[in-house]
């Protein structure tokens, strides 16, 4: 299986220009300080023709071979100004490279990210981006710094020096040059190519493998290991089919090399007689040699071996990242149409129409054309068996899953339609595993609302009774450990962040099964009062018998409303409040009784409405 890509003209650095530089545009003063040493470090291309030239010319030519040795010498202490200019310019260049390798970490992993929370299907590749091509990128983004710094300063100093020395052996020594490098630029599109076929048979290697190792156990027990040996064959010897590609083309970089760098040396030697005959010193013609052989030839050896290699794979993985990995739209102009007002802002309802999700195309749906209307202030808790698909609704609300068919609006737009920031201005979801990073309790806290006050974060933490845990770690001040931390303790977090949040949707998914159950309902009375709905996947029937509202998942069924009109139509919840509740379970009051009575106070939030027609398999 030959794994080949299109390939974009020019494809190697042309496009990418911009990306390049930028690193160098953000940080003047660390390019000034780089082109200042830099220029140290081109002292030496400048100035060796002609000392050797006065060498000769004074020196040895003229019967004073002290005086030649010590315009050597003094070429000899350029060569050390010139290593001592590089000297300094290395760590001036690995803070550039550093920071920009850090730039495309973020952008890979942030876009794996996005789509794991996107509901998308997760790209094994993303680890080859990650590892492989990032490493990738950084080294040879250094190398093609250098390199291109390199061949600039030579040469242009070479040149610079033959114009002052002999402008006559210019036409001798451009017209080769312009040639060989114009070759060299023609082939690179070519190896561009080339190169790109072997940076995606290596993805392409890595994500067979992933799904290998992932499903090892299935192909052990269906028998299907010779199968899917021979499909990572393919994909390896595709890889290997690429790798040979390449390496076909690159002693094609031999020819640009000797026409840029050995012509014009032959051409000037041929032409030596005719110079010494036009007026020419022997030294000046020894001077031009060596600015080709000390300065032209080396820098053009590294300008094609370096552009050949790292400035391929730069060019090449860094098109592979971006492709994975867009660079973000530029942020849209500001409206000039005034702001609505709070009363015209719409009502951030839940609602879900028909919806059906399955995972998987061949499996059973979870859900199965759900109709959910959750209005604006409500507090709902979602009961049923393990299993039923509770967390799965909560995933469907909050936009971390896309339904298969049917239509879901939170504030009238979908969820997993929006960008991650509206997403979580307009829903902040806990799940059962809390997550907590490592760092200052502050940030974790403050994550959906960074520009929070210390009172409006102590009030937070007080809501939710997590005052005590803030004590015991130090204060709002102290460092987190989240290894140190007991599940409970996460979720106290997680539960005091997620209140401070300005989503006027909570969502809590299990999100207090660790806590005992005084703790539980002190948060979860907390969150009732927060201005804004509360959606809560129960994990204790306390949590129903809390909420104004009671949904019941089971299987073809779903029955919504207030707990005691559940409790009359739905057997599933008569049995849960009777088994799991100390209480003894109310009475269902009579038809038209409170809750159906028009002249009852309405309940804040309104009425969940909630259908579920039966399989129709």
């Amino acid at each position: 299986m030959n794994v080949r890509t299109p390939r974009d003209p020019l494809l190697p650095l042309f496009p990418l220009f911009p990306l390049l530089v930028a690193p160098l545009r953000a940080r003047p003063g660390l390019l000034l300080r780089l082109i200042l040493w830099s220029l140290v470090e081109a002292v030496p291309a400048l100035l060796a023709g002609h000392l050797v030239a006065r060498a000769v010319d004074h020196g040895f030519a003229a019967g004073h071979p002290l005086r030649g040795l010590g315009w050597l010498a003094l070429m000899g202490l350029g060569v050390f100004a010139g290593a001592w200019g590089t000297r300094q310019a290395y760590p001036l260049l690995a803070r550039v490279v550093e920071p920009f390798r850090d730039d495309l970490v973020r952008r890979v992993a942030a876009g794996a990210l996005h789509q794991a929370v996107a509901g998308q299907p997760v790209d094994a590749s993303g680890v080859s981006r990650l590892t492989l091509q990032v490493e990738m990128v950084r080294e040879a983004y250094a190398g093609v710094l250098m390199v291109v710094r390199g061949f600039l300063l030579t040469v242009g100093g070479a040149l610079l020096g033959m114009v002052f020395l002999a402008p006559s052996v210019l036409p001798l020594v451009l017209p080769p040059l312009l040639a060989g490098l114009g070759l060299f630029l023609a082939l690179l599109r070519r190896m561009a190519g080339a190169q790109r076929d072997v940076i995606v048979a290596d993805e392409r290697v890595a994500e067979a493998a992933g799904a290998a190792c992932a499903a090892a156990r299935d192909i052990t027990a269906c028998g299907a290991e010779d199968g899917v040996r021979a499909r990572l064959a393919e994909r390896i010897d595709a890889q290997a089919a690429a790798a040979r590609r390449l390496a076909v083309l690159m002693p094609a970089r031999v020819l640009c090399l000797a026409v840029a760098g050995w012509l014009p040396l032959l051409l000037l030697l041929l032409a030596a007689p005719g110079l010494r005959s036009g007026g020419l010193t022997t030294g000046a013609v020894l001077g031009a040699a060596t600015y080709v052989t000390g300065g032209l030839q080396p820098a053009v050896r590294s300008l094609i071996q370096g552009l050949g290699g790292s400035g391929l794979r730069l060019a090449v993985a860094l098109r592979r990242i971006l492709e994975a990995h867009p660079l973000p739209a530029p942020p849209p102009a500001p409206s000039t149409r005034p702001r609505a007002s709070a009363s015209a802002r719409p009502a951030h309802d839940v609602v879900l129409t028909a919806v059906t999700f399955a995972y998987g195309a061949h499996a059973a749906p979870v859900l199965r054309d759900l109709d959910l209307t959750v209005p604006e202030g409500a507090h709902l808790a979602v009961v049923g068996p393990s299993g039923i698909g509770k967390s799965t609704l909560a995933g469907l609300i909050c936009g971390t899953l896309r339904p298969d068919r049917g239509r879901i609006l939170v504030a009238g737009r979908p969820p997993a339609a929006l960008s991650p920031a509206d997403r979580s201005a307009v829903r902040v979801l806990v799940p059962q595993e809390a997550y907590v990073f490592s760092g200052g309790l502050m940030e974790n806290l403050c994550l959906l609302r960074p520009d929070a006050g210390e009172d409006e974060v102590t009030a937070a933490v007080a809501a939710v009774g997590a005052a005590p845990l803030v004590t015991r770690l130090g204060g709002l001040g102290a460092q987190v450990d989240p290894a140190a931390l007991s599940s409970g303790e996460r979720q106290q977090i997680a539960l005091a962040r997620a209140y401070l949040s300005p989503a006027p949707l909570v969502v809590l998914d299990e999100a207090t099964c660790h806590l005992d159950p005084a703790a539980e309902a002190r948060a979860e009375e907390a969150f009732a009062r927060r201005p804004g709905s509360l959606v809560v996947i129960a994990h204790r029937i306390s949590s129903a018998l809390r909420a104004r509202h009671v949904l019941v998942l089971d299987g073809d069924r779903a029955v919504g409303g207030a707990h005691h009109e559940v409790l009359r139509r739905s057997p599933l919840y008569r049995d849960l409040v009777g088994h799991w509740s100390d209480e003894a379970p109310p009475e269902a009051p009579p038809d038209g009784a409170a809750g159906d009575d028009p002249g009852a106070p309405a309940a804040r939030g309104g009425t969940v409405r909630a259908t579920l027609p039966r399989s129709r398999s």
